[in-house]
């Protein structure tokens, strides 16, 4: 892919872990099955970039992630 998405979610679009994977149908793949599956930690720095298609996942300004039990 030559441009890399960003891909903008609320804090509730996290798992109980505070993370996404990638691919995801939210980042609007035309083959959104097209690389191995990859959990990316959103809730640690905000943000995470995908080793392989380079889609970042980030926090909408604003949202916050309650404390992982």
């Amino acid at each position: 892919m030559s441009t890399n998405a960003v891909v903008e979610l609320l804090a509730k679009e996290l798992n109980h872990q505070g993370g996404v994977f990638c691919p995801s149908p939210k980042a609007d793949m035309k083959l959104w099955n097209s690389h191995p599956k990859v959990y990316l930690d959103v809730a640690r720095t905000g943000e995470a970039k995908c080793p392989y298609c380079g889609t970042v996942y980030r926090l909408k300004a604003g949202e916050t992630v309650s404390a992982r039990h």
